[in-house]
């Protein structure tokens, strides 16, 4: 298969590339998407710290923003993995085990892009309830609204219609770093791009795919933002 064509690599058959690439964009997605995941309930928890909490807990706060803003994502990806694996490895021993344990790649990868992640949103979440006008609260409090009543019917989805610009961007960001998790040995799109590369020596075509995998989830991806955007300001002026 060394002279073979793009679409011959690519193909759906026995021979051809295309469901072993398909899948790994499958696994891209899945591990992007446990990243943002998590990172949304640690960012929602930053965010209450940085708005509600005391001075010690807003300290707390700023420190983790600061820190896992200024720290590479491959670093992170390292430490969760090799530290993962010396956790796991000093249990399976004192358990009467031998040998090494490898931290799962899938685990390592979504949990590092969760902690990174979660500092961006952080500051999503809190931009999104400071641009909360002040009169829509007090509205809420004069008709009788209770405090949980507030929060569902008024603050959660005027914060949703602010952030979710905010959260496709992450998602965008979040998409590009699930591309490191192949660090971990974790068969993701670029990494089987990697694979393919290797085995046909045409390590173009391979790449050339991973990147029409990478944008096709990209666009799909802006298109579920953009319907999102438009439900949650829906009666809003301008809005569309």
């Amino acid at each position: 298969m060394s002279h073979a064509s793009f679409w011959e690599l690519m193909n759906f058959g026995p021979d051809g590339w295309g469901w072993s690439m398909m899948r790994a964009a499958g696994v891209t997605v899945m591990v992007a998407l446990a990243g943002f995941i998590l990172g949304g309930f640690i960012g929602s928890f930053g965010a209450w710290a940085k708005i509600a909490g005391n001075r010690p807990v807003r300290i707390a706060a700023d420190a983790y923003t600061t820190i896992l803003r200024g720290i590479p994502d491959l670093l992170v990806i390292f430490l969760f993995y090799f530290g993962g694996s010396l956790a796991l490895s000093a249990i399976y021993r004192a358990f009467g085990g031998e040998g090494f344990v490898d931290f799962p790649g899938f685990a390592a990868g979504a949990m590092a892009i969760g902690l990174t992640s979660g500092a961006q949103h952080t500051e999503v979440f809190r931009g999104a309830y400071y641009a909360i006008h002040d009169g829509e609260l007090e509205a809420a409090k004069a008709a009788g609204m209770t405090r949980m009543m507030m929060l569902r019917r008024i603050i959660m989805p005027l914060l949703l219609r602010h952030a979710l610009p905010g959260l496709g961007n992450i998602w965008q960001v979040v998409l590009k770093e699930s591309a490191l998790v192949s660090v971990t040995g974790l068969i993701e799109l670029a990494r089987q791009a990697q694979i393919g590369a290797g085995s046909t020596r045409q390590p173009f075509y391979f790449f050339m795919a991973a990147a029409l995998l990478f944008l096709m989830i990209t666009f799909v991806s802006n298109r579920v933002f953009r319907f999102s955007e438009a439900h949650f300001s829906r009666g809003v002026r301008g809005a569309r």
